[in-house]
């Protein structure tokens, strides 16, 4: 009996081993530590006289770069040989730019073009081993309280409408509560009991003032409470929908304390990107243009985003905002400029045919609201502080005639660029902030166990792994040293794969892979014990070898089912670094198993099959 693969099962096996050490080759391509530089709007390009101020002023600071480049997105890239580099950087490039550019850490690939263009990448290390982009942001839970006082505001004015209740005026007061002023006192009564019955969460109280009469409100104590939580929880449910529309593996967004959130980015490569996608608190506003004659107060006036100087007068009534929007999608019209085209929830469809049914031939504005802050730096007692000044920045983008009645279909035009309008959509779909919110901190996260411990791990896995090949070719000679170069050829396996996947790798992971290789041993143990039992009984060198792969299939396929099933009910019950080590487990099953029947069957047919032998060295 003779042991032979066919020629394809040999040619199978060769593309298949060379298609993996192809795609595990970027894994030796380390990232360099990145600084990336990007405009936060159209208007602000970064260019080369841009790169060379910047290269200018690393260079006074007496800090060093492997190069400054202009990467294929516009975006400016300055890379660095270490992170203490990278850091030292950053403030120097943030007060150099100002807020008109986002400066933010990164990690460049450097993986050559040539695996690129094959869609070859490497594998993603999570935080705990490499790290990534750490944000900490806080919810301005003031300002949430505010946009909702906003909202009562106008649900007042339409039921005092609807009931003809005749007021002066629904305004705020300096100490943040409502005010609400009648000339005459009975009406003020009537009012005063439609509030109290169908707002169960203010505290309503009158007040006389100069022959005018006043109903004062102001929110309970568990109602600023309960909006202060809806506006965290809302952002949390905001910012894991724009995580999740850019692809990050395995992000971690979470509450901390009151009102901060946590979002860390293990292995992001556009940081820039991230953070302006992440950090921007921009919300629609839909508005209609004011008439001639109306009332003082009633109005307020706006600057065009594209075209500074150029103003409109709006009412100060919002028909509709960005929380209406149940879907949004960037496009171009029929001119090739972009848009982005909207589609309303149920009630702001019914809100806006009620609006626009009354103004047709008007002119509707879609206001763009963005929340910053600017850092104020001052001195107290001799000692510098910062302080953050949070301004709101409104702008129209847009102000069109209404030609008929619109409903829950539109599309939003007048916006700079393509770029502009893909983000735009993306913050709409993901859906609107309930508060704004700002970065209160963003670092580089370094390994969560400290690189002495990481590089202890390491060494481990490396020690434990040799000792594993050396007990191999102790204990099963030439059979072992084939199982080894098997074994080998399996992690270079599993790291392939894991990259194509574009997986992340934890420390939980690591785990995973040192578990798969003592499967993978444990299954040519196995095999080896068969072949030996076999020519203990009697049977000829080559029948051995054929008995001793066939006969322990069964066993070790049924073992590495169970374990498959187990990998996979983790994969799906946990989350976070249970999640990868699932992953890596699972692709660790199937490539061990890969590797440690067929490849080692072939590299033994190829030391063995086709001679007639006497004795094994196993």
């Amino acid at each position: 009996m003779l042991n032979r693969y066919p020629l394809w099962k040999n040619l199978l096996i060769l593309l298949l081993l060379a298609l993996g050490l192809l795609y595990a080759a970027p894994n030796i391509y380390p990232d360099d530590y990145a600084i990336q530089l990007s405009g936060t709007r159209e208007a602000y390009q970064v260019d080369e006289p841009l790169l060379e101020r910047v290269s200018a002023a690393l260079e006074r600071e007496g800090i060093p770069n492997k190069g400054v480049e202009l990467d294929e997105g516009g975006n400016g890239l300055i890379r660095f040989a270490d992170g203490e580099s990278q850091l030292r950087a950053k403030p120097v490039i943030a007060n150099l730019l100002g807020e008109q550019y986002v400066v933010a850490m990164n990690l460049a690939p450097t993986t050559p073009d040539w695996l690129t263009a094959l869609g070859a990448g490497p594998m993603k290390l999570g935080l705990d081993l490499r790290g990534g982009v750490h944000f900490l942001l806080e919810v301005d839970t003031v300002q949430a309280v505010a946009q909702r006082l906003d909202v009562y505001v106008s649900e007042i004015k339409t039921k005092l409408r609807q009931e003809r209740l005749r007021y002066r005026l629904v305004d705020h007061r300096a100490d943040g509560s409502l005010e609400v002023k009648f000339a005459d006192e009975a009406v003020r009564d009537e009012a005063l009991a439609l509030l109290r019955r169908e707002y169960q969460e203010f505290l309503v109280t009158t007040d006389e003032q100069n022959g005018d009469y006043y109903i004062l409100i102001n929110l309970t104590e568990q109602s600023i409470a309960e909006i202060e939580d809806y506006a965290v929880k809302q952002n949390l449910t905001t910012l894991r929908n724009r995580v999740n529309e850019l692809g990050v593996a395995e992000p971690l967004v979470q509450r901390q304390g009151r009102n901060r959130i946590v979002v860390q980015l293990p292995g992001v490569q556009d940081a820039a990107a991230a953070k302006r996608i992440i950090g921007k608190t921009a919300n629609l506003e839909f508005r209609l243009e004011a008439t001639p004659n109306a009332a003082a107060g009633s109005t307020e006036t706006y600057e065009f985003r594209s075209q500074p100087g150029r103003k409109a007068t709006l009412e100060r009534d919002i028909i509709i905002t960005g929380s209406s929007v149940a879907n949004a999608q960037a496009a171009f019209d029929e001119n090739g400029m972009p848009q982005v085209s909207i589609t309303l929830d149920a009630k702001g469809g019914q809100m806006m045919g009620r609006v626009t049914r009354n103004a047709v031939q008007r002119r509707m504005a879609v206001l763009f609201v963005e929340h910053k802050s600017r850092t104020l730096t001052e001195t107290v007692d001799g000692v510098q502080q910062e302080r953050r000044i949070p301004y709101v920045e409104k702008r129209i983008i847009s102000l069109a005639t209404i030609q008929s009645v619109l409903g829950s279909q539109f599309r939003i035009t007048g916006l700079e660029s393509s770029t502009e309008s893909s983000e735009l959509a993306l913050l709409l779909r993901a859906g609107a902030l309930a508060a704004p919110i700002y970065f209160v901190e963003e670092r580089s996260i370094g390994p969560s166990l400290g690189a002495e411990n990481i590089a202890l791990g390491v060494m481990s896995v490396k020690i434990g792994f040799a000792l594993v090949l050396v007990f191999m070719v102790l204990y099963y000679r030439v059979f072992g040293l084939l199982a080894n170069v098997a074994l080998t050829l399996n992690l270079v396996l599993l790291v392939a794969v894991m990259s194509l996947l574009s997986a992340t790798l934890t420390l939980p992971g690591i785990a995973g892979i040192v578990l798969t290789v003592g499967m993978a041993v444990d299954a040519n143990v196995l095999i080896f014990s068969r072949i030996r039992e076999e020519l203990k009984n009697g049977m000829p060198a080559q029948s051995a070898i054929s008995a001793g792969f066939g006969r322990a299939f069964t066993t070790i396929l049924d073992a590495n089912i169970t374990t498959l099933i187990a990998a996979l009910i983790l994969f799906a019950m946990g989350t976070g670094p249970v999640k990868g080590f699932a992953v890596t487990l699972s692709v660790g099953i199937v490539t061990s198993m890969f590797t440690a029947i067929m490849v080692t069957r072939a590299l033994v047919n190829l030391c063995y099959g086709g001679r007639k032998l006497n004795r094994l060295a196993i």
